[in-house]
């Protein structure tokens, strides 16, 4: 790994034996409290999180879903803690509209997020569930200034959420909080207070979700007290697969993590390590591996319940040379979903003195979410309804009980069966193409994790258009061009590649524990603060 700093961010990675890394300053510090307080990396973590809910709630919060990876100091284990549509919610209910709704009620399905910080805490904490809380609360409750990235994104929600039953909470007087203005939300606090109080039961099964089960009734929405008190957090084993002497690990389906691997797999089967570091012929054989792999992605994964094929099936060493096959090194191509034989998100990583290691991600998807803010609250439920398909026959087929394909993904990298990185890449579907991104930066060019976070990036859009960022060189840009891309660059300051937190662990020295470096993107307000 090189500590050269070949990309201009300003920032320096940071180096400690107990670190956290996320994508708001004053969430990152209440990490850093918890380790403090002699708490671990699963304890700071959740710090960290719980806070970000308050902190930046333009891209979670309380009413939103989660997944995480922990590294205990001997395995790796997953958390699924993602929510599943209401019963009363049928494929006949949407079978009007040709795609899910984006906003409103018909896009919430349970919330998961609380359940996950309970089970994380009850399974690996060290410090009392109440303690997790406390800066979050205080922020809520005394107040706290609005930094700069958020307040532009929380002012385009004003815009895009007017309307929505309760958001007018988040934008009092019609608009939202400036910059350095100073925001407070007693209502969350309470909130907040009584999950901690409660170890999550009110939200589930007492006060909490009463209320909102009593606002979707006045909307004639499909959440009920049933759907909340059924819901429950699922241990996953994570998938992987090899990429030269590391293995990355992701959470399977229903997430879109596999969709990083099976790029990645591609990779392995064409000649990326032959092409030059920052180069065109470099960056499409990227851009081409992460097509093939949303191709697939799109047509198969949804609720694993309800997927025909398996994730062993997608990412078959054999099934992944023989999509590579498709791939032209020399021009760019289209390309259907293959079909193998029978056989606004937040994301931050922990790690501490004694290896543990957490990547962690927590989500209200688009923005605010729905826009729906339950009354009395400061709950803002999220959208991931919207992730379903109204496609008869499809896998991902919205129906009652069922998960939908997920974009929030948590990431690993171990080496040798050891630990070696927790990261992740938030931002849509931007977060699978960012991990392959990372991990390329990582394991091929070396990089450090500040760097990797610095470089330059690509995105493949919803619509399947190619962006680019400012960044990239004009050379590079017209190297795409005469391979067959037709890619946009981004205007300087557009949040559309997403934000990444980084931590990897530094060779240990015998006796002294475990150290660590860290990187937090430039794109956004966050910091990686060490203890």
């Amino acid at each position: 790994m090189t500590w050269q700093l070949p990309y201009p961010s300003g920032r320096q990675p940071v180096l400690a034996r107990n670190v956290v890394s996320t994508s708001q300053p004053l969430a990152a510090q209440a990490g850093a409290a918890a380790f403090a307080r002699g708490g671990n990396a699963i304890d700071a973590a959740l710090a960290a999180a719980i806070t970000l809910t308050v902190v930046e709630p333009v891209m979670n919060g309380i009413g939103g879903d989660a997944f995480a990876l922990v590294w205990d100091g001997a395995a790796l284990h997953g958390l699924n803690a993602s929510g599943r549509a209401p019963r009363a919610w049928s494929a006949q209910r949407f079978a009007h509209l040709p795609q899910m709704p984006r906003i409103g009620w018909d896009t919430v399905t349970t919330p998961g997020g609380v359940a996950g910080w309970v089970a994380l805490s009850e399974r690996f904490g060290a410090l009392p569930f109440e303690d997790l809380f406390t800066d979050a609360i205080r922020h809520a409750r005394d107040g706290f200034p609005v930094s700069p990235v958020i307040a532009r994104q929380w002012a385009q929600a004003a815009i895009d959420l007017k309307g929505q039953p309760g958001f007018e909470a988040f934008t009092p007087g019609g608009r939202a909080p400036q910059a350095g203005e100073i925001w407070r939300f007693v209502d969350q606090a309470d909130t907040l207070a009584d999950i901690a109080r409660t170890r999550g039961a009110s939200f589930y099964r007492g006060r909490l979700a009463q209320a909102m089960a009593d606002y979707a009734r006045q909307h004639g929405a499909g959440l009920a007290l049933e759907d909340l008190a059924a819901h429950a957090v699922e241990w996953v084993q994570p998938i992987s697969v090899p990429f030269g002497d590391r293995t990355v690990h992701e959470i399977p389906p229903n997430g879109q993590g596999i969709a990083a691997l099976m790029a990645l797999g591609l990779l392995e089967h064409l000649p990326y390590r032959s092409t030059a570091a920052g180069s065109a012929a470099r960056m499409h054989l990227e851009i081409e591996a992460m097509r093939v792999a949303f191709a697939d992605l799109y047509a198969h994964v949804a609720d694993p319940d309800h997927m025909r094929l398996t994730s062993a099936q997608l990412l078959d060493p054999a099934y992944l040379r023989q999509r590579a096959a498709l791939i032209d090194p020399q021009r760019a191509g289209q390309y259907p979903a293959g079909q193998p034989g029978s056989g606004g998100t937040v994301y931050l990583c922990t790690a501490d003195s004694e290896g543990r290691m957490v990547s962690f991600i927590q989500s209200n998807f688009k923005g605010f979410g729905s826009g729906v803010v339950v009354p009395g609250t400061g709950i803002a439920l999220h959208n991931r309804g919207m992730g379903f398909v109204t496609t008869p026959g499809h896998p991902n087929q919205v129906a009652g009980g069922k998960r939908p394909m997920h974009s929030i993904i948590p990431a690993f990298v171990t080496r040798g069966g050891q630990p070696h990185m927790a990261f992740g890449v938030m931002g849509g579907n931007m977060q699978a193409q960012g991990h392959v991104q990372m991990v390329l930066r990582e394991a091929v060019e070396g990089l450090n994790p500040q760097a990797c976070s610095d470089a330059p990036r690509w995105r493949i859009n919803d619509a399947g258009s190619l962006t680019l960022e400012h960044t990239v060189p004009a050379d590079v840009v017209e190297g795409l061009r005469a391979l067959g891309h037709d890619p946009q660059v981004a205007a300087p300051g557009s949040l559309e590649f997403g934000s990444a937190q980084i931590i990897r662990r530094l060779e240990a020295t015998p006796g002294t524990g475990f150290a660590y470096a860290a990187g937090s993107d430039h794109r956004r307000d966050g910091q990686a603060v060490g203890c």
